[in-house]
């Protein structure tokens, strides 16, 4: 055991952060229908700005990457300046914050794509549920499987993704690989059933996401890039027959790019088997050969414990952090946390979003 806790401060590549709290990315729809941020979310961030680091709303690199209503995006110059002042306000504070790029590949709706395209994804397999979209829940329609020569265009929109992202201000980036979207989906067998370089063995699913990975690093340097993984998480039907072997051979890739930090969250071991056979997703922490954070149920006597243990470095919260802005300061004084209102978790304006009242 250690006596590091979530105060410690943490060398995370060029950035000091002055704890190890870290603020999950919580999609929130408050942006405009063409993904132009608005004014309420520099307010939203800002308020935030006391962990250690904010990893941004998941934010589509192009907009066929797009899978719900009101999400803001990063493919254009007019994304580009509606985040600036959300950044802005985060370094005002004293804070850090990284962009979570996104392509939510199958989980999506021809309603929400430009032209009512199909939506993409590495093989023609449907997801059981529904979309969200402008006109409610639809079920999810059956994807067109990428043509190899249309991967390289994936690959250079997030390299896009993540130049505009530096230039909207961000201290960095997370290349979201979790959660049953794109690069997810090319990850686990049971979404992806290609027999070409990106199907197949673990090394061939787990070439576009390296791709992607190197070009973003290109762009940003290594670290100031993290990736996300959700190795056993059933959500948007997503499951792998040996998941253990499938991740950590992912991990053994990763290592070498000598990445930023490992992000894996731990969502889906109170729903074990659903994913896959379950397994004890803290055993990749072992593999992993530098910075770990750790997502899901934590509080703040586990996250210390973890961290005292050495489980992770890094300690993300995601209701606890849209309820309570000053997250931080509560957890320094032991004082009460706000409850979190899932009724106003998707719904535009500041109600459930800005108002949760901060300590005097």
């Amino acid at each position: 055991m250690s006596d590091v806790n979530l105060f410690t401060p943490l060398q995370l590549g060029p950035h000091t952060l002055r704890n190890r709290l870290v603020m999950a990315p919580l999609t929130r729809c408050r942006a405009q229908r063409d993904g132009v941020p608005t004014p309420i979310m520099a307010e939203y961030y800002a308020q935030r700005a006391g962990a250690g680091l904010i990893l941004s709303e998941a934010t589509p690199v192009t907009p066929m990457g797009v899978g719900y209503p009101l999400i803001p995006g990063i493919w254009n110059e007019a994304q580009v300046a509606g985040w600036r002042p959300i950044t802005r306000a985060v370094h005002d504070r004293g804070g850090r914050i990284f962009m979570q790029l996104w392509h939510v590949g199958r989980i999506s709706h021809p309603s929400l794509l430009p032209d009512g395209a199909t939506p993409v994804a590495p093989s023609a397999v449907a997801p059981r549920g529904e979309a969200s979209t402008y006109e409610g829940y639809k079920p999810f329609v059956t994807p067109r499987a990428l043509a190899i020569a249309e991967l390289p265009g994936i690959v250079e929109a997030f390299r896009q993704g993540a130049a505009n992202a530096l230039a909207a201000g961000f201290d960095g980036v997370e290349v979201h690989a979790a959660n049953g979207y794109l690069l997810d989906q090319f990850l686990r067998d049971g979404s992806n059933k290609r027999t070409d370089a990106y199907g197949g063995d673990v090394d061939n699913r787990a070439r576009l996401l390296l791709e992607v990975l190197d070009a973003v690093c290109g762009v940003c340097g290594a670290d100031r890039v993290g990736v996300r993984l959700s190795p056993v998480q059933p959500f948007n039907d997503m499951f792998d027959s040996k998941p253990e072997a499938t991740f950590s051979r992912v991990v053994e890739l990763l290592n070498p790019l000598k990445l930023a930090y490992l992000h894996v969250t731990e969502l889906g071991r109170d729903r074990p088997d659903l994913a896959g056979p379950y397994f004890d997703v803290k055993r990749l922490r072992r593999l992993w050969q530098g910075v770990y954070m750790a997502n899901h149920g934590y509080d703040k006597a586990s996250a210390n414990a973890a961290l005292a243990a050495g489980e992770a470095d890094l300690i993300a919260f995601g209701a606890l952090y849209l309820a309570n802005p000053d997250l931080a300061e509560r957890f320094a004084l032991d004082t009460p946390l706000n409850a979190p209102d899932p009724d106003t978790f998707y719904m535009g304006g500041a109600r459930g979003y800005t108002d949760y009242p901060a300590l005097k």
